[in-house]
């Protein structure tokens, strides 16, 4: 965070002026103060806790796409006699079906994918997270990033993985089918999932079978069989010998454990006896008295049978989904490997702003609120200092971080005045450059006297594109301090943007709007672009309009306006500030208004923000 600073629950006292003389209402005094952000000078604690507040984040992230598959009973529900059922009132249980039926419903492309393209390498938890999904944007989105995970090379547009991985579904269609498409026989999962093996070793017709003194020696005739051979598979260990049995001589050859399987005189009296057997020392029924196959004794048989376990757990590894080799995610990582957070959370809230920059570069400040209360402070020699650690990163929508930060941030209040400062709250502040698109903000907070005191916040972000030749506007902010900044300061330090400090007031919840006092000052800020230009003139030509309405009566409490040209006559971007007084407006909530009335290009555009004004 580039920077921090405490707000009071009322107006700060010492504020100086941004004065505007297009309105003459809005006026005030206002002065920004110096926002504070204590930055450790070691190193070495930046580190310390920079995996604990990964893992924190990336559980959250975890748990948001856990709770979208949690599975809810159905209630049939009897209508009223008499009563449509078509205009009757859901049932609280009736509302979650019908929503979770409509959200999970996946068309036969995505089934497609689920249950045929991806079916032997998708782990379970990718499965669980993609029928979580709610809409077609986020399971293309989750598409690209499953093969992007196993690309060898996460930057190149060519994904080579994916590539190979369907070479290998049509060479298994087209030498493994049996019945049914190759791609789902045995041998056509496991050559999707490892590849071509090392060696093969082909029995196709079966017959005569000399059997390896480990298999109880002797001599029998076999089914058509197949062993294949692996010097190395990732995951599961060296020398990996898979053999598959075609028992019902129709070319479907089946996985198994079971080195009888094969044997096509197994059931058959005197047949295809074993070395013991022969020498008289065992009887072939003693093949049959249960455990992984039926070899019966024979002179390796103890070592053999000490081995059952160890091909029950090389079975289990060639079903499950082969392991991720590549990951592109920094975090990724950390899914599996950290416990579940057990202290109380950690609440704040986030405002998420744009601003043009450049054609294809948009400022996006973000700005986050944290109630002293919520702080664990500790005191020494009359100084109460609370210790927060905060980090964030911006994805895409295919999770490919594109930008992160982390600082640590400290609040210090006098001990004798702690107490009355719980009600304040301290402000900070990060400025995201981004390219317009689509992006995701994960936040993690970290209370240093409280470890176990966690907070996480994420969202989406869609950072919009000003085209040249449209109308448009940056976020209209508004602010409980802003002021111009001296010329050194342009562009730099917390909450400037420009050559203007706006400190944005954050609401406390998504659902309220950002809360003013009467004994405070209102300022908004919002830049205009794209206005046209007279080409005799070179000069512009809008009409700004303001109004502050009523939210409940929708009654027009001022409405004023002015010229583009009083403002900058020559210039195609606009920037709007004013301030006003709020001793004049009764506590309710209510509404500001701007539009503007582009009279070269006939454009015209609008922006409102909500806000609440108390005693």
């Amino acid at each position: 965070m580039a920077g921090a600073g405490p707000a009071g629950s009322r107006g700060t006292v010492g504020f100086s002026v941004l004065q505007t003389p297009a309105m003459n209402c809005l006026k005030g005094p206002l002065r920004p103060r110096k926002i504070e952000s204590a930055r450790r000078s070691s190193s070495s604690r930046m580190s310390r806790h920079r995996s604990s507040l990964l893992s924190v984040l990336l559980i959250a992230m975890l748990a948001v796409a856990g709770s979208a598959v949690v599975q809810a009973q159905q209630n049939s529900q009897q209508t009223p006699e008499g009563q449509n059922p078509l205009t009757r009132k859901l049932s609280d249980k009736e509302r979650f079906r019908q929503q979770k039926e409509l959200h999970q419903e996946l068309s036969e492309t995505y089934k497609k994918w689920l249950n045929e393209d991806v079916r032997w390498i998708i782990t379970p938890e990718e499965k669980k997270a993609f029928l979580s999904l709610t809409n077609d944007e986020e399971r293309d989105a989750f598409i690209e990033q499953f093969w992007r995970r196993r690309n060898p090379n996460p930057d190149s547009p060519d994904n080579t993985f994916r590539d190979e991985y369907y070479r290998r579904i049509a060479y298994a269609n087209e030498h493994f089918a049996a019945g049914e498409p190759g791609w789902m026989t045995d041998r056509g999962m496991i050559y999707i999932k490892f590849g071509q093996p090392d060696s093969i070793d082909s029995h196709p017709s079966g017959g005569l079978y000399e059997r390896p003194i480990e298999e109880g020696g002797g001599e029998t005739s076999t089914f058509p069989f197949e062993d294949w051979h692996y010097r190395y598979l990732e995951g599961i260990g060296e020398n990996v010998d898979i053999e598959f049995v075609d028992s019902c001589m129709c070319g479907d050859y089946e996985m198994t454990i079971d080195r009888s399987k094969k044997d096509a005189l197994l059931h058959v009296p005197g047949g295809g006896e074993t070395l013991y057997e022969q020498m008289g020392m065992a009887k072939k029924a003693d093949r049959f008295k249960g455990g992984l196959e039926d070899l019966g004794p024979g002179p390796d048989s103890a070592t053999s049978q000490s081995k059952e376990f160890d091909r029950l757990e090389l079975y289990a590894k060639l079903e499950a989904p082969p392991v991720v080799q590549f990951k592109d995610m920094d975090l990724a990582n950390f899914l599996t490997s950290h416990k579940v957070l057990s202290g109380p959370f950690f609440p704040f809230q986030v405002r998420t702003d744009f601003v043009k920059v450049t054609d294809d570069t948009v400022l996006v400040p973000v700005t986050l609120q944290i109630r002293n209360r919520d702080m664990t402070f500790n005191t020494r020699d009359g100084v109460a200092t609370a210790h927060i650690d905060i980090m964030g990163q911006v994805s895409t929508i295919t999770d490919r971080v594109v930008q992160s930060f982390e600082t640590p941030v400290q609040v210090q209040e006098p001990a004798e005045l702690l107490s009355k400062s719980l009600d304040n709250v301290s402000l900070y502040w990060q400025a995201l450059p981004l390219r317009p698109g689509r992006y995701r903000i994960d936040i993690a907070i970290k209370d240093e006297n409280n470890p176990d005191h966690v907070g996480v916040w994420a969202q989406a972000v869609d950072v919009p594109e000003y085209r040249d030749d449209q109308l448009a506007a940056s976020s209209l902010i508004l602010a409980d301090q802003m002021a111009h900044v001296p010329a050194r300061e342009i562009g730099e330090g917390s909450f400037i943007i420009g050559n203007t400090y706006v400190r944005p007031r954050v609401s406390f919840s998504p659902a309220s709007a950002p809360l003013f006092h009467r004994s405070q000052n209102l300022n908004f800020w919002m830049q205009v672009y794209n206005l046209g230009l007279d080409r005799k003139t070179k000069k512009n030509d809008a009409v700004i309009h303001y109004q502050i309405v009523d939210a409940v009566t929708r009654k027009t409490l001022l409405n004023t306006s002015e010229d583009s040209t009083s403002l900058s006559p020559t210039s195609d971007q606009l920037t709007l500030e004013k301030t006003l007084p709020l001793a004049s407006l009764e506590p309710g909530k209510y509404i500001v208004k701007i539009s503007v009335d582009d009279g070269v290009d006939r454009q015209q555009i609008a922006e409102s923000a909500p806000f609440t004004v108390e005693q």
